[in-house]
């Protein structure tokens, strides 16, 4: 029995069928691996986003580098916004719109500098590419209260002047001539004193894991069915030779009876009266 599984129309089927059962298992891993980066990044929201703001402090609570551990950690930064070096960062959708984040340096008292985003800004209706405005940033000394953000990789596209592709830290030290601290930024959380206009800030990440558990079980379960179909088709085809075999060797007639089909309760009362000379 199943010896036509050993020929080579039916291995090749079988190793399709492995080959997408493997394509299922990876896109269910993918899902999986989807989601337990979202449920590191919820846990460390809910460990820092509330916490009150560490001090900044060279060396410690600074913007050198990026620990993982701290993201989201609001840090309480004073210095002097240089608004001369202002940076948009173009193709940054906010719910459902499109538009810009805003970069500004903020500069320390120690002579570094770190960045801070002031948040988003829609796209502009009067030209194209820009925003209609720039709202600009409280003049002389400031007190920014910044959450730690790690920076984001150079993307291999252009940007017109005055705008970056994406906020890559180390493209401030080629425009400004002063120390950027390059290993994180700040996403503004709020700064005094308050701006009269200033660009909208963002709210709290959600913390909503996603469907990623749900998609991951449908992959495998794609994957298992393919062998489900493949035993299927193998024990239908197994059928199909036995019956074929049977007719060969005469133990079956060719063409079985149909069964009879029973009379409906009309057909039982027209043969009734026809019996009966109605």
């Amino acid at each position: 029995m199943y010896r036509f599984l050993f020929s080579p129309r039916w291995l090749g089927w079988l190793a399709l069928v492995a080959v997408l059962a493997m394509a299922c298992s990876a896109l269910g891993m993918w899902q999986l691996d989807r989601r337990d980066q979202l449920a590191d990044t919820i846990e460390r929201i809910e460990a820092n986003y509330d916490q009150p703001a560490v001090p900044y402090e060279a060396g410690s609570a600074d913007f050198r580098s990026f620990d993982p551990a701290e993201e989201w950690l609001p840090v309480e930064l004073t210095g002097t916004y240089d608004t001369a070096n202002q940076l948009v960062v173009r193709n940054r959708p906010f719910s459902g719109r499109p538009g810009y984040e805003v970069l500004v340096p903020l500069r320390l008292a120690d002579g570094s500098a770190v960045i801070i985003n002031r948040g988003w800004l829609p796209i502009g209706n009067d030209e194209a590419g820009r925003p209609d405005a720039f709202p600009q940033p409280p003049d002389g000394e400031v007190t920014v209260t910044a959450r730690i953000k790690p920076g984001e990789p150079q993307l291999d596209r252009g940007a017109p002047d005055g705008q970056i592709a994406s906020i890559n830290l180390a493209r401030y030290s080629e425009v400004v001539d002063y120390d950027v601290q390059d290993g994180s930024y700040g996403l503004m959380s709020a700064e005094s004193p308050a701006p009269a206009t200033s660009p909208q800030i963002f709210p709290r990440p959600s913390l909503d894991a996603g469907p990623h558990l749900s998609y991951s079980m449908q992959w495998f379960a794609f994957g298992g069915l393919l062998f489900v179909g493949f035993g299927y088709a193998a024990r239908q085809q197994q059928r199909s030779d036995d019956e074929d075999a049977a007719e060969a060797n005469g133990t079956v007639s060719a063409a079985p009876a149909r069964r009879q089909r029973r009379p409906t309760a009309e057909e039982e009362e027209d043969a009734y009266l026809d019996a009966r000379g109605f």
